[in-house]
């Protein structure tokens, strides 16, 4: 359980957070619609902006900015080994996509 004293229900900290999130949500658009970077670029910006975008959701709404430390790293090492995984399973594929080609 965590400290209901050090825990700040503050409303003004939350509309802090959500404008961050509507912000980043408006860049993600115009990147996306604009197209200024190449598609590889533009996805590798894109993953970046939305991981940023889950950290604040988890951290603030889902208030695990307010558990235990141990809690917190356990879902950090969870997510990186997810996304080890991941990386083994399907870029190889993506890999042979491109030397091959789409038909």
């Amino acid at each position: 359980m965590h400290d209901v004293a050090t825990h700040d229900d503050s409303k003004g900290q939350y509309f802090w957070v959500w404008g961050g999130l509507l912000a980043l949500t408006a860049v993600e658009v115009v990147l996306a619609y604009r197209q200024v970077f190449q598609p590889l670029r533009m996805l590798q910006i894109l993953l970046v902006l939305s991981v940023i975008k889950s950290a604040l959701i988890i951290a603030y709404f889902m208030h695990l900015k307010f558990e235990r430390a141990l809690m917190r790293w356990l879902l950090v090492i969870s997510v990186s080994a997810c996304f080890v995984i991941m990386y083994f399973f399907f870029f190889p594929d993506a890999d042979r996509i491109l030397r091959l080609g789409v038909k």
